[in-house]
């Protein structure tokens, strides 16, 4: 079996750094692979064959070297598992191929293009933004995909936490990156190592979305110039409302196409869950205000049917819905804050306080599961639940 050894090459020089190299023997053999790895010979650990732990720039050093020798291993073990003979050279060859350090920013750039070729746009974003971040963590470290160890993730929280992310903020990026990484596992580009163990890639509680049915009821009834901004701001939410919760973007995308035999019919664009809304009486006054447009959209939010223009525009759209939310709250005199999940959170709760089940809640809003519609209903209306302890300790009075 092939061993390996990881050693300093001292600078000639005074005071420069030496450069670190792996020395690799087997069946008496010895090949080095020099790295681009620098450190000094004062921060080397000669014994342990690593940087010592109060060295500059010790945790991405020592990751590099770390996963650089769990590739050796992995290439030896494998060679001794194939029961035929190697040389020294084969595990240097096969260290040295490109496959074997494929780039984590490249990795990403690489999958950013696939979205963006599927138009899943949306996501194509998030990873954008995951990858800007995490850039600016590394900084000018060409860091391998095999590298990204749970130290590495660590400290990219820590990043995080100390530029004042909230905690749902720093588990979107690690979820975005542990999505990331086991792609590339399932591609056998690197070994599964479970380096997201240690931070948190949950979604943390948010503040009461949610408004009363007589909130609803009263923006449903104001007063507001037809065809105004407002007015199709208001009309969009209410739609949302009454088709059970449907999200902004899918209201953005509905097509005339969707509306079939009373009934609209659409695939969800973020999980692709096909669902079908019966037109009640209420959404078809909606659609008709708007069946005078020259466009195969139902409203006139996108004009483009190209899906780079399409999606811009979207965006675009999503900010003014809910600026302009921000102006009917204050309008409503509600003393709450209108956004474009409001009629989402709103609609889940109404049904629960109809005694609505929760997996007829969840399959009518296209969730994937219980325990996302859960995250909806977890902060009821205080009266409510003061109504049901009196009922049930009513009897003791």
């Amino acid at each position: 079996m092939a061993t390996i050894k990881v050693k300093l090459r001292p600078s000639s020089v005074k005071d420069r750094a030496g450069v670190i190299f792996y020395q690799v023997t087997h069946n008496r053999k010895t090949q080095q692979i020099t790295t681009k790895l620098r450190v000094h010979s004062s921060d080397w650990d000669a014994d342990e064959g690593r940087v010592v732990v109060l060295a500059p720039n010790r945790t991405m050093t020592q990751n590099r070297i770390d996963s650089d020798v769990a590739l050796l291993r992995r290439i030896i073990a494998d060679l001794d598992g194939g029961g035929v003979d190697y040389s020294v050279e084969d595990v240097i060859n096969r260290y040295k191929s490109p496959q074997s350090h494929i780039l984590m920013v490249d990795y990403m750039r690489a999958q950013i293009e696939q979205l963006r070729a599927g138009n899943r746009l949306g996501t194509a974003n998030n990873y954008e933004k995951t990858m800007s971040s995490f850039c600016g963590f590394l900084g000018d470290v060409r860091l391998p995909l095999s590298a990204l160890t749970e130290q590495v993730i660590t400290d990219y929280n820590a990043f995080l936490v100390q530029r004042g992310l909230v905690r749902n903020s720093v588990s979107f990026y690690m979820r975005v990156l542990r999505a990331i990484y086991n792609k590339a596992v399932r591609q056998k580009l690197i070994e599964q190592q479970y380096p997201f163990t240690e931070v948190y890639t949950g979604i943390d509680r948010t503040r009461k979305r949610a408004v009363a049915e007589s909130i609803i009821a009263q923006l449903y009834r104001l007063e507001l110039e037809d065809g105004s901004p407002l007015a199709l701001c208001r009309d969009m939410f209410i739609f949302s409302y009454c088709t059970r919760g449907m999200a902004f973007v899918d209201i953005a995308y509905l097509r005339r196409s969707n509306l079939q035999n009373g009934t609209i019919c659409y695939a969800r664009r973020k999980t692709g869950q096909l669902l079908s809304v019966k037109i009640e009486p209420s959404i078809q006054q909606i659609i008709d205000r708007y069946a005078g447009i020259n466009s195969p959209y139902v409203f006139p939010i996108l004009s483009s049917l190209d899906a780079a223009e399409a999606y811009e525009q979207y965006r675009v759209a999503l900010n003014t819905h809910n600026r302009l939310l921000g102006r009917l709250s204050k309008i409503l005199g509600c003393g709450c804050k209108l956004t474009s999940y409001t009629s989402r959170h709103s609609w889940a709760t109404a049904a629960r306080n109809h005694n609505v089940p929760i997996s007829v809640i969840s399959q009518g809003m296209g969730h994937t599961s219980e325990q996302t519609t859960h995250i909806y209903l977890t902060m009821l209306e205080n009266s409510v639940i003061d109504d049901a302890n009196r009922g049930i300790i009513g009897g003791l009075e």
